[in-house]
């Protein structure tokens, strides 16, 4: 057996936002599960990078966002601009995974009135919920969310509309997370590049900050200002 780790699948993640009553909703679609009695991992719209979406040519950033724009359509029945997208982070899933994805995430804003149509296949249902929602619903074991989509609500937190979405996280530099994960006895602390305990895998070690908490309670998002 090769202990190579296997190659990251190039894939691309659209998070979805709109204005709604009391402010910004992020779409979140529930992963179907063969046991009815258990819901399914709440995601963002996304999938791998399918020979289509080279268009011919490279794989480039204008393939991960034609990717991009078709998974939001095949899950959610979303109709995009991969033009109007805005790039917000690109995670590679870490060496010790049996399966490994390089995704690129990305923004975009819809109408408040927008339709959602899931396939009911994969997906089989969908939400709108504030980012702090969200994330509360999420300690409270109503919905399940991956660390990159827990990172990524979070930073939606705070942030009032959609225009403010985009003047807020589209001038601002895109960050590149490979985490690096290291047990501890109150649950896992995922590092991130730019913490201070990053290339030593020590999260005791004394410094900036970029990590998520990952304990069985309420996780939490580390991130100090560059």
């Amino acid at each position: 057996m090769s202990d190579t780790p296997p190659e990251p699948q190039p894939s691309a993640t659209i998070v979805v936002v709109r204005d709604g009553a009391v402010g910004l909703e992020v779409l979140l679609l529930e992963r179907a599960t063969r046991d009815p009695k258990k819901s399914g991992a709440s995601v963002f719209p996304g999938g791998r990078v399918d020979p289509a979406d080279l268009g011919g040519g490279a794989l480039d950033d204008s393939a991960y966002r034609r990717a991009a724009v078709r998974e939001a359509h095949e899950e959610a029945g979303l109709i995009l601009e991969p033009e109007h997208l805005v790039t917000l982070s690109r995670w590679i899933t870490p060496e010790l995974a049996p399966k490994r994805f390089d995704t690129w995430f990305y923004l975009a804003g819809v109408a408040a009135d927008t339709p959602v149509t899931v396939d009911g296949g994969e997906i089989g249902h969908h939400r709108w919920l504030a980012p702090a929602a969200a994330l509360t619903a999420h300690d409270d074991r109503v919905i399940q969310l991956a660390p990159p989509t827990f990172v990524t609500v979070h930073w939606l937190d705070g942030i009032a509309t959609t225009r403010e979405a985009h003047d807020v996280l589209g001038p601002a530099a895109v960050p590149e997370f490979r985490p690096r994960i290291c047990p501890r006895p109150e649950g896992p602390c995922m590092l991130y590049p730019g913490d201070a305990g990053y290339d030593a895998h020590d999260p005791d070690a004394p410094g900036p900050r970029h990590r998520l908490w990952a304990s069985p309670g309420a996780w939490r998002y580390e991130r100090d200002p560059a």
